[in-house]
């Protein structure tokens, strides 16, 4: 165990007492989130569906001292999302802080082979659960005229393989937008953190996994291998910084724009991403 979640947020306490949940914080990204926003002082809700990765984050952050809870919830369902936020305003009074991480393309490959019940499961996984958090959390925010909302988008609206995936993420931009103009009369923000190609080393649920045991299938492996060397490839020749980025990065954009330093950024996309354009 490291004395710091993470080091380069040393002595920041931006979000002290803050109830922040991040949605997707088992792994990846949003696991750095949620580490960010505890160091940051932030009482966070890991909300994930598969117990074993949320509770090893929430492990994480009680043993550095982070008031932190586990939300075992399907997003892709109203419901889900409804029950999310539940949880973190019984456990904590209030939601500050909603972290829309949760998402991720299952399928890497041409339009046209894609097939239509593939194309709607893209959709449930990239796209409902940032839909439904943000409608799930709004109502609270607007009783105290206040909260942050922070979405995930990807640079992938401009890239190749992934057009399911990236429709889901050029919707998020659009209700980022309009989220901020109709919300911000109730002291509601609303902005989009897009990360870039991301190296993401600590991955324990395949992207293939549908739901907890649930696994689909894929291209033959040599087929699904040449289009995905062709996708990083086309991600590289477009970055400035030749190297991939890593969560911690993203995860401190996004604890820039949940605090008061951004307090006058709303409806904003930042571009995570080495230059990738």
């Amino acid at each position: 165990m490291t004395d710091q979640l993470d080091p380069k947020a040393a002595g920041a306490r931006r979000l002290k007492d803050k109830v922040c949940v991040v949605t997707g914080a088992g792994q990846g990204i949003g696991r750095a989130i949620a580490r960010r926003l505890g160091q940051e002082g932030g009482k966070v809700v890991v909300a994930e569906r598969v117990e074993e990765t949320a509770r090893k984050t929430v492990g994480e952050l009680t043993d550095h001292g982070v008031d932190a809870i586990a939300a075992l919830v399907d997003l892709s369902m109203y419901a889900g999302a409804e029950d999310m936020i539940d949880q973190a305003e019984t456990a904590f009074g209030r939601v500050d802080v909603l972290v829309n991480n949760v998402g991720g393309t299952i399928w890497m490959k041409p339009f046209h082979l894609y097939s239509p019940e593939e194309v709607e499961l893209e959709l449930e996984r990239s796209l409902k659960p940032t839909l439904w958090g943000c409608r799930a959390v709004l109502p609270g925010m607007m009783e105290r005229k206040a909260g942050s909302i922070i979405n995930l988008g990807s640079q992938s609206v401009r890239g190749l393989y992934r057009l399911p995936y990236a429709a889901s993420k050029g919707g998020i931009l659009a209700l980022t937008k309009v989220l901020a103009m109709e919300y911000g009369r109730y002291g509601i923000r609303v902005n989009t953190v897009s990360p870039g190609g991301t190296d993401i080393s600590d991955r324990t649920t395949s992207r293939l996994t549908i739901r907890p045991g649930e696994r689909a299938g894929d291209l033959p492996e040599a087929e699904g291998n040449a289009y995905r060397e062709e996708m990083f490839d086309d991600i590289g020749n477009q970055q400035a910084i030749r190297r991939r980025g890593l969560p911690d990065e993203q995860a401190a954009a996004v604890a820039f724009l949940a605090s008061e330093d951004a307090s006058f950024v709303t409806g904003d996309v930042i571009n995570c991403s080495g230059g990738q354009s």
